[in-house]
């Protein structure tokens, strides 16, 4: 198996329990990342706990990380999506129209309608080149 990737990782430590890092090539464990896998790891109930004490220990060895992972997670097969921050298209717009922070402008982002959101863009057009 080669290619190093982040799926083989998460595979072998949810599913199948192969020792990746015990392998002669050493690229298994210098292409570990302890910080994506934990956060692949993290939105599920029964690892959470898991990950929270891996990045307490940041500071060990990714082989070591790793071997706590494998070692500690019960095999299950796993799956969520990754989580992404939404980006709002309008929420520059009502954060200059009406000074909020980004957590208030969300909130007024959810009672604008399309009419209102057109005119707070149409207000704040300064004319010049599009």
């Amino acid at each position: 198996m080669s290619g190093y990737e982040l799926k083989h990782y998460l595979k072998s430590i949810n599913e199948t329990k192969e020792h990746l890092l015990d392998s002669d090539d050493p690229m298994w464990t210098k292409k570990y990342s302890p910080y994506i896998i934990n956060k692949c790891l993290a939105p599920f109930n029964d690892t959470i706990m898991l990950v929270n004490e891996m990045n307490m220990r940041h500071h060990l060895d990714s082989k070591l990380q790793y071997d706590f992972l494998l070692n500690t997670i019960r095999s299950k097969k796993r799956y969520a999506p990754w989580v992404k921050a939404s980006k709002l298209k309008d929420l520059e717009y009502v954060k200059e129209y009406f000074g909020y922070s980004n957590e208030k402008a969300k909130a007024a982002l959810k009672i604008l309608d399309n009419e209102q959101i057109n005119t707070i863009k149409n207000s704040l057009n300064k004319g010049g080149r599009k």
